[in-house]
């Protein structure tokens, strides 16, 4: 394949296409000369072309400093040298005529191309480039215009004294207007010069290679897009001008032209000064042919798509926001994540404004346009570290009535603003703060108010001062997109937080404020919230006194989270009280939940479909009764976890109690389990939160509770704390209840029973025996109301009651409890009596002297109770 004609005037002929004899191949011009010096100084690379130009053998120059190739006219090459490294050091790309010693001493004056780039590592380096043979300051080659030798061989616009055209000149005689124009005519020649004149002027990227890939000639368009003329570029090839991939791939399609594969297409092209490549062109490669059909050079055309890679752009922006923007539950980040992905890609500086949110809860409502609003700096971000935003995020903004903002964000809608717009003028002398945001060099502003959902949150301002092309409408379309995608998250996250704040009050308002007087237990209590976006849950905990010094525990977690979930604790937690009340066997009160959980799911079941809704259908729930006079205790589980049960001497075991159903399924039956526990021992409840933890198996949750419950504590509050901080290492993902109890007991000394016969004169002795036993006891105080309470309730057990009749009185710290079983089924009511009744008066006044009474069944027959305060009062 032969070369482009490199002299002046000659053109091609049809005798081209078989070479004869006489025709000399024009001379093959030498490499460019490159070399690499990194940011020490010091070359790392010397190629043949430098070799050729300066005559150092890379073993000689390579690992030497750069500056020694420089000539200086005080001789001090080192002060050249840093002078030019501190000229390049800023941009990523220099170019400058620099006088270079060859190494027979000849002083040479070089045009310069060197191009800043990092190799594999943190190391900053940079490949500098010449294309055309050196000439010994002042010099000029024989038979070289004066023109040529001034740039080192290359012929400036026109050669100067040749006569020639710089179309010619430049070794393009084939492709130079010109050169036609002396070949045929006046007519061609004047069709010549408009070839000339729009290669040089079209409004695209024109550029010729030769057969070699080295440039021969460049457009207007090309010099401006790559910040280089055309005598800068000439001889170089296209990575050597612009080093990038995106090169390397042009080069490699350009060669595939040279080799008969025809026209080439990209779509990315050489970019700006600095940039490397970028998108937004398409660029096109043509093979240049002879008359006789062979391929003598490549053209290659770039034609910006600005539009359409702008709509591009924009859309790949929005894109990335879904997944940038409200990735947490901060409101603060989320406006921070706004201003991020907005500069530098579409403004040059961002700020966003909150309104504060109402203290009662509710969303922020803007003031009217004829009032000042005001607001709280969330986020700023500039392309510049004291560019227009450098407010400090935190403080407070007060905008101006009638203010660009104030009347956008009344509006609804965004607005674009150019600095010679009469309202931001007067905004700007009206607020300091609104002349330092928009800074003295900021030319367009957009300002977007913030809404989601009807509800107004802020507003957003975007600016630009470094871009010298405004805001557009779709500019402001796509900034109204991304600000609504930040409101929506903020919304979302402030009504989250409400309902999260909310269902806590409620929650902490339906578990126990504090834990109720009893003297069976030690009890000790905590309860986490759920750490999750999810809400709080319906885990719940109560301790509830029975009659007969018994103590009743309760744990329970309902299906589900939220205000809905709580307030189906809250039902459930009042209903379980209520049967307790009641004194119901623990399988018994768990049968009884078990239908309430199923008339609220038929209730509820007409709203809609979800677990939320469902009426508690899925809640567990433990039920324990503990008495400390036998010291054994009853349990009943609705598909919660066994509880844990820790004896005195360490060993730790789950009670084995049947595993029921979960409540509202329905229709299969709950199951009482016993167990004496000794004095002093620990029973733990929990809900199934505890074990849910992320890092590790069940397993091995259960050998670090079982761990941390069987350590020696003073306080049960110690003992919960330790049972946490074992389990969790972090915020769990589900709310968690855990009620730790230390049996006590109740001793013979303090609990005096008697077997009565069925006959009214045992009543007498009854009474004598009571007082006697409250004399032993230091309760005289309290004799006449137990008389009174002893006598009723055997009278009433002898009259309509079955042998056997006990009466039992039990002392605890603070209570009197007397007590009277008897065989028959039958529970006394209370009913007020008539003028002339001689009975129904019993009953009325035990409740009137007693702080509460009631009736305790049990498989064969009922026991009697009232219970009376001995504290003060």
């Amino acid at each position: 394949m032969e070369r482009l004609p490199t002299h002046p005037g000659e053109r091609p002929h049809e005798s081209d296409a078989s070479p004869g004899p006489a025709r000399t191949a024009p001379p093959t011009p030498p490499p460019p000369a490159t070399a690499a010096v990194d940011a020490r100084g010091i070359v790392t690379e010397w190629s043949e072309g430098a070799r050729q130009l300066l005559g150092y053998l890379p073993s000689e120059i390579v690992g030497q400093p750069a500056a020694r190739l420089l000539a200086d006219d005080a001789g001090t090459a080192g002060t050249a040298g840093t002078a030019v490294l501190r000229d390049a050091a800023g941009p990523e790309r220099w170019s400058g005529t620099v006088a270079l010693r060859h190494r027979d001493g000849r002083r040479l004056r070089r045009e310069l191309l060197a191009h800043r780039r990092t190799a594999d590592g943190p190391v900053t380096e940079w490949l500098v480039v010449s294309a055309v043979t050196g000439t010994p300051e002042g010099q000029t080659p024989a038979g070289t215009p004066e023109g040529e030798a001034a740039g080192g061989g290359t012929p400036g616009n026109e050669a100067a004294g040749s006569g020639t055209p710089r179309s010619e000149a430049s070794g393009s005689g084939t492709y130079g207007s010109e050169a036609y124009g002396s070949a045929y005519g006046s007519e061609a020649a004047g069709s010549g010069r408009l070839g000339e004149w729009a290669f040089r002027q079209a409004p695209c990227v024109l550029a010729v290679f030769d057969a070699d890939l080295r440039l021969v000639r460049a457009n207007t368009g090309m010099e401006q897009v790559l910040s280089l003329t055309e005598d800068q570029m000439r001889g170089l090839r296209l990575p050597e001008i612009v080093p990038h991939p995106v090169s390397d791939e042009t080069e490699a399609k350009m060669r595939r032209v040279l080799e008969g594969g025809g026209p080439q297409h990209l779509r990315a092209g050489a970019g700006p000064a600095g940039t490397g490549a970028h998108d937004g062109w398409s660029t096109t490669l043509v093979p240049l042919k002879d008359p006789a059909g062979r391929v003598r050079a490549v053209c290659l055309a770039a034609h910006q798509r600005l539009q359409e890679h702008l709509a591009r752009q924009r859309m790949l922006l929005l894109s990335e926001a879904s997944t940038r923007i409200g990735t947490t539950a901060d409101s603060g980040r989320t406006a921070q994540e706004l201003a991020d992905i907005a500069v530098p890609r579409l403004a040059d500086f961002a700020a966003v404004d909150l309104l504060d949110a109402p203290r009662h809860g509710g969303e922020p409502s803007p003031a009217a346009p004829a009032r000042p609003l005001a607001t709280t700096r969330t986020a700023v971000r500039s392309v510049l570290d004291d560019g227009p935003t450098a407010c400090a995020a935190g403080t407070k903004t007060l905008y101006p009535a009638l203010s660009p903002v104030a009347r956008c964000l009344a509006q609804g809608h965004g607005a674009l603003y150019d600095t010679a717009d009469p309202d931001l003028l007067r905004w700007a002398r009206q607020d300091p703060g609104a002349a330092r945001l928009l800074g003295s060099e900021t030319h367009s502003v957009m300002v977007v108010p913030m809404r989601a959902h009807g509800a107004t949150l802020g507003v957003a301002l975007f600016g630009r001062h470094r871009r010298a092309e405004p805001f557009e409408a779709d500019d402001l379309w796509l900034a109204e997109e991304l600000t609504a995608k930040a409101a929506v998250s903020i919304h979302t996250t402030r009504r989250d937080s409400r309902e999260h704040t909310s269902t806590m009050t409620l929650q902490r308002s339906l578990l126990p404020q504090t834990l109720p007087d009893q003297g069976a237990l030690d009890i000790a209590t905590r309860y986490l919230p759920a750490g999750t976006r999810a809400g709080v849950g319906g885990d719940w905990f109560d301790v509830i006194p029975l009659s007969g010094a018994r103590v009743a525990l309760v744990v329970g977690d309902v299906v589900g989270h939220g205000i809905r979930a709580s307030a189906t604790m809250g039902r459930l937690r009042t209903a379980v009280r209520t049967l307790a009340d009641v004194d119901l066997p623990p399988d018994e009160l768990l049968t009884h939940l078990d239908d309430l959980v199923l008339h609220l799911s038929a209730e509820e079941g007409g709203t809609d479909d979800t677990a939320e809704s469902a009426g508690g259908i899925g809640t567990t729930c433990l039920y324990a009764v503990y008495d400390p006079v036998s010291r054994r205790c009853a349990l009943a589980r609705a598909g919660h976890p066994p509880p844990a049960a820790v004896t005195p001497d360490g060993a730790v075991r789950f009670l084995d109690v049947p595993a029921g159903p979960p409540l509202g399924l329905g229709g299969l039956p709950f199951e009482t389990f016993e167990t004496e526990l000794p004095e002093g021992s620990l029973l733990a409840l929990y809900t199934d939160g505890l074990l849910a933890a992320r890092d590790h198996d069940i397993d091995e949750a259960l050998d670090k509770m079982f761990a941390a419950l069987a350590r020696p504590a003073k306080t049960l509050d110690t003992v919960c704390d330790r049972v946490l901080t074992a389990m969790l290492t972090h915020r769990p993902d589900d709310d968690i209840a855990l009620l730790v109890a230390r049996t006590r007991a109740l001793h013979a000394d303090r609990v005096a029973a008697w077997d009565l016969a069925s006959d009214p004169a045992v009543v007498a002795r009854a009474r004598k025996h009571a007082t006697e036993q409250l004399t032993a006891w230091g309760l005289d105080d309290v004799a006449f109301i137990t008389e009174l309470t002893v006598s009723e309730l055997v009278t009433n057990a002898i009259r309509y009651g079955r042998p056997p009749i006990q009466l039992r009185l039990i002392h605890e710290d603070s209570t009197l409890t007397c007590e009277v079983f008897d065989s028959s089924s039958t529970a006394p009511h209370m009913r007020r009596a008539r003028t002339f009744d001689e009975g129904g008066r019993g009953l009325l006044l035990v409740g009137q002297l007693a702080r509460r009474w009631g009736t305790r069944h049990a498989l064969t027959g009922k026991t009697v109770w009232a219970e009376q305060s001995l504290s003060p009062g």
